[in-house]
């Protein structure tokens, strides 16, 4: 007697979205990429469609950044050099996009100005082909400035611009509408003021397949069991219908896993713990790994070997299990 396997049926799916423009869009990019679109839990091709295997965009920063030397190490020849930083990143280590911060603009920092900050972002997309995700300083004041200038300035570029929260998200929402860019709508670990944030940006009449969720996230043993529950309810009020959560996700998981102190510490002061760069890439890689299973699409992320390791459990999680 044959045994009927059941399975979960779906009536929606996540939104896709694509990032950058090609010439024949008005942009400059090599190519664009499409995020998104699944049908069913991550990775249950027996379930549904994941027309779209997630993306890994690596970290470049417009000031030297204050990181790990594990990580900073495999950047010292171009770390204050953006153009050449996104290069390494793209043709070296095989990232999928770039994800430029804009941390230089701080005014508590190197407050680099509203110009320079635009001629950054000009430089990496001069350097690379591939889709650009940037995001301001986190000083609301400046973000507003800057994220405004970087809108106009690379107009038609369909870039994915951030961080969209509650309390400022009108000018970044209206700057995406003007020039065609997307939006990363962030929100504290709440699946309820995801929602709500959700629906703000969409009242200004961006259209939905236009917004990427940040649900912020914790690195692995920092509540990433927290995280995964958010992005689980997320991806299953997509798949019922739930317009609101819809968009696909965005992780930021090297911010997250190099801040650990288990992937920071020396091996000085932890001999027990082992080397200290072989900790902080497992500790990056194995972060990135739960947010996959748990429906990340796009990953941001730091150190070369980490990416390496990521790239390859995607590969292996896309062979259809479909039957």
């Amino acid at each position: 007697m044959a045994v009927e396997i059941l399975k979960e049926k779906n009536r929606s799916a996540v939104q896709e979205l694509v990032l950058g423009a090609t010439s024949e869009n008005g942009g400059t990019r090599t190519k664009t990429i499409t995020v998104g679109g699944d049908s069913a839990l991550p990775f249950h091709q027996f379930e549904g469609a994941t027309p779209n295997r997630p993306v890994v965009a690596m970290e470049v920063q417009d000031i030297k950044p204050e990181w790990n030397d594990a990580v900073l190490k495999y950047f010292a020849d171009v770390a204050d050099k953006p153009g050449a930083w996104a290069k390494k990143c793209v043709e070296e280590y095989g990232a999928d996009l770039i994800y430029l911060k804009l941390d230089g603009a701080h005014p508590d920092g190197a407050n680099r100005s509203v110009e320079q900050c635009v001629a950054t972002v000009k430089e990496v997309l001069a350097a690379v082909g591939v889709p650009l995700i940037v995001v301001g300083c986190e000083n609301e004041e400046k973000d507003h400035e800057v994220m405004t200038a970087v809108a106009e300035a690379a107009a038609g570029e369909n870039l994915l611009l951030g961080f969209a929260e509650t309390d400022n998200y009108k000018s970044l929402t209206a700057a995406c509408m003007v020039h065609k860019h997307n939006i990363i709508a962030r929100s504290p670990l709440d699946i309820n003021m995801c929602k709500q944030l959700n629906i703000l940006i969409s009242e200004m009449n961006l259209a939905l397949n236009r917004i990427v969720i940040d649900p912020s996230i914790g690195g692995l043993g920092y509540g990433i069991e927290y995280a995964y529950s958010i992005l689980e309810r997320a991806r299953l009020g997509a798949l019922q219908g739930d317009k609101m959560l819809s968009m696909p996700i965005i992780a930021t998981v090297g911010f997250e896993a190099w801040k650990t102190k288990e992937a920071g510490a020396s091996e000085a002061d932890y001999p027990e713990w082992g080397p200290q760069e072989e900790r902080g890439i497992m500790w990056e890689s194995t972060t990135a790994s739960a947010l996959l299973q748990a429906g990340a699409h796009i990953l941001l992320m730091r150190h070369p070997k980490s990416v390496e390791i990521v790239k390859k459990q995607i590969e292996q999680l896309m062979v259809s299990n479909a039957y």
